[in-house]
């Protein structure tokens, strides 16, 4: 069976319903690799050895009784979940990646968390991120940064960094996530992970602190296809009172099983430039996209080369609507002097923003969401799913955009590193970043696609047939 960490997680799962491994010798695995290793990578802000303990006791009497009763148990019950410090959690630390919230403890949990502890996942901690997510990167004031395993000297992304970098080197087996102009996706693209970014709605984001724009959502990160699947069922579904609503999948279905579905043949366009004017594609990076398209056209998908103009207006009615975003988090009275320059300037660039301003930037978004759903479903000319790299350059050495002399241009600079990412927060579709690339140096380069809103099932089939074609999981960073 080789380590533990070698398994996947539904392997982990399985293993726990059968009783060939127990979710606190899981858990204990987990704990001292985080305790070994998590100094070099930066992966949690806190860790959570009594909680984990604790779930793990729950999770294995839970499990010998339904092995007694004979009853199923839900498919990653015993399997350690780490949760984004961005979200909240009863009676843990919660600082949102901010020394203005270092001492901060939440009182609630999200709905995610809910989720989570429904379907018996095991807390190991909270894991790294930015100052309220807002970079692309993951380097703040109350962790270390954020580390590829595969190049410790390079960062993992952000602005679920430390996410990534947990599973990437075996900290986790998967991880929960959340995305709000690429904060799932860029640090699978740069660790060599499987991240979804799910359709507006399909993961409720209360109760508290609920995404107004509808940018942000939770998903799962990965090694593997199915693993990032069996998540995304976890954390799907409405919550009452929630603003939007994702379709749900027929009665039976789950994602994990269209993880084991072939897709059919399907129209793919395939991105060829950045739809930012004056970003250059890394040659990798256009490589990894290249190589996907042509190991689609094996397949037996058709594909066809398509120029989306760069859209200046739309870009700037994203920039409006993430300043305004940064200005409500509620920072603690003398928190402010505690910010980093980027949160600072975006803080108070929100705050000069109209409300006819903020209304018209939505509007702008809402209206490109109707363009591009009518584009992918015009009949006889439409896709079933847009390929593009996930990401400008490969990853970048550690502080390579944060640059805190100048916000502007750091955040100019996270948009340029960017540039494929955020029209898919500004639609609500799904999209993914897929592991199918690696640079002769070793370092990961993601491809991304993305389909259809409240059609993630596609996506996951797509995916798990160029899993199979071009298996990835093998690769490993040498700390593994």
């Amino acid at each position: 069976m080789g380590q533990l960490h070698d398994l996947t997680a539904l392997e982990q799962g399985e293993a726990v319903r059968t009783g060939r491994v127990s979710p606190v010798e899981l858990t204990e695995h987990y704990l001292e690799r985080i305790g070994r290793l998590d100094a070099t990578v930066g992966a949690f802000i806190t860790v959570t050895p009594d909680v984990a303990r604790k779930q793990a006791a729950d999770a294995e009497s839970a499990a010998s009784a339904a092995r007694r009763e004979g009853r199923e148990l839900p498919p990653l019950h015993g399997v350690p979940v780490p949760v984004k410090d961005l979200s909240q959690v009863a009676g843990v630390r919660w600082t949102m990646g901010s020394a203005a919230m270092a001492g901060n403890v939440a009182t609630v949990d999200d709905h995610v968390v809910t989720k989570l502890r429904d379907a018996g996942t095991i807390l190991l901690g909270k894991t790294n991120t930015p100052e309220f997510g807002l970079p692309a990167h993951t380097e703040n004031a109350v962790a270390p940064p954020a580390r590829t395993p595969w190049d410790l000297g390079r960062s993992a992304g952000g602005s679920s960094g430390g996410a990534a970098a947990a599973v990437a080197a075996g900290l986790a087996p998967l991880a929960h996530a959340s995305d709000g102009g690429g904060s799932i996706r860029i640090p699978a693209s740069v660790c060599g992970l499987f991240g979804i970014k799910p359709s507006r709605g399909r993961v409720s984001p209360g109760p508290v602190l609920d995404d107004v724009t509808g940018l942000v959502t939770s998903g799962p990160l990965a090694r593997t296809v199915a693993d990032a699947a069996a998540l995304l069922d976890v954390l799907a579904g409405p919550m009452p009172g929630d603003p939007y609503a994702a379709p749900a999948l027929p009665p039976g279905e789950t994602f994990t099983g269209h993880a084991r579905r072939a897709p059919g043949r399907l129209r793919v366009a395939h991105i060829t430039e950045a739809p930012v004017p004056g970003v250059e594609l890394h040659p990798e990076c256009r490589r990894a996209a290249e190589e996907a398209a042509g190991l689609l056209r094996e397949l037996g998908h058709e594909v066809e080369e398509l120029t989306i103009p760069g859209d200046e207006a739309l870009g700037r009615a994203f920039t409006t609507v993430w300043e305004v975003l940064s200005t409500l988090v509620p920072v603690p009275p003398g928190g402010s002097e505690h910010l980093l320059p980027l949160t600072r300037h975006l803080r108070e660039r929100g705050t000069r923003v109209t409300g006819t301003e903020f209304a018209a930037a939505l509007y702008r978004m809402r209206g490109t969401g109707r363009l591009v759903a009518g584009a992918l479903q015009a009949p006889g000319t439409g896709y079933d799913v847009l390929l593009s790299p996930t990401l400008a350059r490969p990853p970048l050495p550690v502080g390579a955009l944060r640059n805190d002399e100048d916000p502007e241009g750091e955040f100019a600079a996270m948009a340029g590193f960017t540039p494929f990412a955020p029209l898919y927060n500004a639609t609500g579709q799904p999209a993914v970043s897929v592991p199918l690339h690696w640079t002769p140096e070793g370092l990961p380069v993601g491809i991304m696609l993305g389909g259809r809103y409240g059609d993630e099932a596609t996506l996951i089939s797509l995916s798990a047939q160029l899993e199979e074609a071009r298996p990835w999981a093998g690769r490993r960073p040498a700390m593994w």
